[in-house]
């Protein structure tokens, strides 16, 4: 089962609970490289709120930043496994730059105004919200130099190690990423670790996703993934997994434009990051979310 985890997790990365992922970061050629920090929010949604309710909720959020013309800009989803939820995920060159960010809407007035207002409304639809910061592990990365306005699925793996066994686990990633390599040249994931919100040891492996039918060829790359491990190498694979990991589970979320905040170079880029008309045309009394979501 732990070698189905991990053949799994190691295509499937990144989205759980509400997250916001931000577009910034270095960009060449259209491509996209992982923010060093990345500020995750979590959203648990109401039965019957999710959908439309929820979306124009959040295109409150999204109108305060635009008046505002706040430069940090972060990416909305929705869950299509697991608990309704949605995740904004917002990335940030360093801690200092996030802090810089956070600081910078609390003096805005109008912005915070909007903010509280907007959250007043959000979270009558909600159940519970959380908020982690993960720090980027190039290191546990395969390939992830990504053409970010293709992305409509975030697939996300998650891992808990136990305590002590983190060395044991990234070796064991290693391994895997070159066998990953060679299976499938496809195959690419952005690797976090947990810095504050979530239990010590919890380690995200992101993969973003033009469409669905990337899962499909996955999947008929794990034989391959077999035999570039070796039969041998399997075995410690097995071994290290028992181990190292408490728990891991995958999840995939479905990016929603409309509870977007990004920028015209993706919307130019490919107009799927346009909000709707809907969604703008939300109550205009209330207002926008906190930075950082």
């Amino acid at each position: 089962m732990k070698r189905i985890v991990w053949g799994m997790l190691c295509v499937c990365l990144l989205s759980a609970g509400s997250i916001v992922a931000k577009a910034q970061d270095k960009e060449m050629e259209g491509m996209h490289h992982p923010p060093k920090v990345l500020s995750v929010m979590r959203e648990w949604v109401k039965p019957g709120k999710s959908g439309a309710p929820h979306e124009k909720t959040e295109a409150l959020f999204v109108q305060a930043f635009a008046r505002a013309k706040w430069p940090t800009q972060y990416i909305g989803m929705e869950s299509l496994s697991g608990k309704s939820r949605a995740l904004f995920l917002t990335g940030y060159d360093s801690f200092a730059a996030w802090e810089k960010d956070t600081m910078a809407a609390a003096k805005n007035a109008t912005l915070s105004a909007a903010i509280s207002h907007a959250s007043d409304v959000d979270g009558a639809l909600l159940d519970a919200t959380d908020q982690a910061t993960f720090f980027y592990r190039g290191d546990l990365s395969l390939k992830d130099d990504v053409d970010l306005s293709k992305a409509r699925y975030f697939d996300i793996g998650v891992f808990q190690i136990k305590p002590g066994h983190s060395t044991e686990f990234e070796n064991a990633t290693k391994t895997v990423m070159a066998a990953f390599a060679k299976a499938n040249p496809k195959a690419h994931w952005a690797a976090y670790q947990s810095a504050y919100g979530r239990t010590d040891g919890t380690y995200l492996f992101i993969t973003l996703r033009s469409s669905a039918s990337e899962i499909d060829d996955d999947f008929t790359h794990y034989k391959d993934f077999g035999m570039a491990m070796g039969e041998e190498g399997m075995k410690k694979l097995d071994e290290a997994s028992a181990n190292s990991i408490e728990s891991s589970e995958s999840q995939i979320f479905q990016i929603n434009p409309n509870m977007s905040y990004v920028g015209d170079d993706l919307i130019k880029a490919d107009p799927f990051w346009k909000p709707k008309a809907a969604a703008a045309a939300a109550p205009k009394k209330a207002e926008a979310k906190p930075s950082g979501n």
